[in-house]
């Protein structure tokens, strides 16, 4: 049978008046029961006082500010450190520009135009090449001193770009050498031959010094061989330069007295000889190019990073 709700009604508790627990949980634990705090008690708890959120909120500030500056501290000591390596290696770079613009002046002054052998380019000669070359180095060795002690990004960049614009120039000319060898013997060999046709003539002295030089060094004769200097005389005659013993008038001699291996092919084979000091030439300027241009975009980048984040 089901109880029917009066008699339910005499088994409930009245209610207790506000603010009072019951008996049970007032008495603490009992049979592993535990008392619930309600809601006062639980906010009297957890509650904090609101200045403490105030105080972690500025101790947070201070350690971003405090990370902060530490990493400003190392970009900036970083770039100090590349600023000085990279006015170390551009004044270097220009004291050695300096140094080719002397040897041209000096070349220009003292023996004309020295090495001046083709024909077509009477302007190509050592001297030209040499003054025009270390204009060009100081020149670059100036702009990447300046950019690197100003810490200024675009004279940086202006050093990167022509130092690149020099690296790619240099190859390209190297590819295109070693692609067309044949051809470029095939010219040379026909320019040099006309420009024997100046040898001794007014106007002309630093192909005339250069020829006897290198037929006096090399000990050889004509471009592909002394009979080319038959239709330079239009006779059987040869520089005095090209004589085994020098002395005066001694092209007018018999053959036997003159060198017969061509200047050409012994100034080729002597290079060849020594193709490795050329490589390890060609390879540290390469690599000083590199270094150069490794040192700019760094410190470009540098540069950068400081004026963005430390500024």
């Amino acid at each position: 049978m089901r109880r029917s709700s009066t008699d339910e009604s005499t088994y409930r508790r009245s209610p207790s008046p506000p603010g009072k627990e019951p008996g049970f949980a007032r008495c603490g634990p009992f049979f592993g029961l535990h008392a619930n705090p309600g809601p006062k008690a639980a906010q009297a708890r957890y509650t904090s006082p609101k200045g403490n959120k105030y105080v972690v909120f500025y101790l947070d500030l201070s350690f971003i500010f405090l990370l902060e500056l530490k990493r400003c501290s190392m970009a900036r000591g970083c770039l100090q450190g590349v600023k000085y390596l990279m006015f170390a290696f551009n004044l270097l770079f220009w004291l050695g520009g300096c140094g080719i613009l002397g040897v041209g002046i000096w070349l220009a002054a003292t023996q004309g135009n020295f090495a001046t052998l083709s024909s077509s380019f009477p302007s190509l000669s050592a001297a030209n090449l040499l003054i025009v070359a270390g204009t060009f180095v100081m020149a670059i060795g100036f702009v990447g001193c300046v950019g690197a002690i100003k810490e200024h990004k675009c004279l940086l960049l202006t050093f990167f770009v022509m130092l690149l614009l020099v690296f790619l120039l240099e190859t390209s000319l190297a590819i295109l050498f070693f692609a067309y060898t044949d051809k470029i013997d095939r010219y040379a060999q026909r320019d040099l031959k006309k420009g024997l046709h100046l040898y001794g003539t007014p106007g002309n002295v630093g192909l005339t010094n250069a020829w006897s030089i290198i037929q006096t060094d090399f000990r050889c004769c004509g471009v592909s061989n002394y009979t080319d200097w038959f239709e330079v005389y239009n006779a059987t005659r040869v520089p005095d330069s090209c004589c085994l013993e020098f002395s005066e008038s001694c092209g007018l001699h018999a053959p036997g007295t003159w060198w017969k291996a061509p200047c050409y092919e012994t100034v080729k084979v002597w290079l060849q000889e020594n193709l490795l000091a050329v490589g390890v030439f060609g390879l540290c300027t390469a690599l000083v190019q590199i270094l150069g241009l490794t040192f700019a975009m760094t410190m470009y980048c540098q540069v950068v990073k400081a004026d963005t984040y430390c500024a």
